[in-house]
């Protein structure tokens, strides 16, 4: 008897920056190779390629992920948000300007994954989210407030995120510019209000 063959690809559509996008991809492809060969979304970067380095992150319903781990025809019907939704030229993301005003960046690779990365993470600070270095007497009180995101917090929130260039204080310094603007996880989070005070 000869075995039947099964398909291998399949068609989904992803709703990427608020625009739906429907590909027909097989079903071994990634998130990431879907985003940059089949939608020319060049913003989010293969670096390690095993999610390990943080180049690759996305917002997947608002919450940070490796788009190299994740298979695309897992996500039919996802919304997910790049770095090209952040912001444009002429009105870029609060945490874009920071990142440019603290030369937060050498060789730039990088710093597609950790601005997405930062997004995400200042959601989930302001949702009261606790990380490994959250002080005890802070959960304890288990309040659901915002998150203070001091220097240690922030260094390990976003320690997944990889700069060969060892940018690291400026990101951390472009990171604590903004710390309080960035207050939602849905879609994009962009943070209202115009221009800001760049701390020393």
């Amino acid at each position: 008897m000869i075995p039947q063959r099964t398909a291998t690809s399949s068609t989904l559509t992803l709703y990427v920056n608020d625009t739906a996008h429907t590909v027909t991809a097989d079903h071994r492809t990634t998130l990431l190779d879907v985003l940059r060969e089949h939608l020319d979304l060049t913003g989010t970067k293969k670096g390690c390629d095993h999610g390990q380095c943080g180049a690759c992150t996305v917002l997947v319903e608002g919450r940070r992920a490796n788009s190299c781990l994740l298979l695309a025809v897992a996500h039919d019907g996802a919304h997910l948000t790049t770095v090209e939704g952040l912001g444009d030229e002429g009105r870029p993301h609060p945490l874009q300007e920071a990142f440019h005003e603290r030369d937060a960046f050498q060789c730039g690779y990088c710093t597609p994954g950790q601005i997405v990365s930062g997004v995400g993470m200042l959601c989930e600070a302001a949702e009261g989210h606790p990380s490994h270095v959250t002080p005890r007497e802070v959960l304890e009180r288990a309040t659901g407030a915002p998150a203070e995101l001091d220097r240690d917090e922030i260094r390990e929130r976003m320690s997944g995120n990889i700069c060969r260039c060892g940018a690291y204080p400026y990101i951390v310094r472009a990171l604590e510019d903004v710390r309080h603007e960035v207050t939602r996880a849905d879609g994009p989070a962009r943070a209202s209000g115009g221009g800001r005070e760049v701390p020393a």
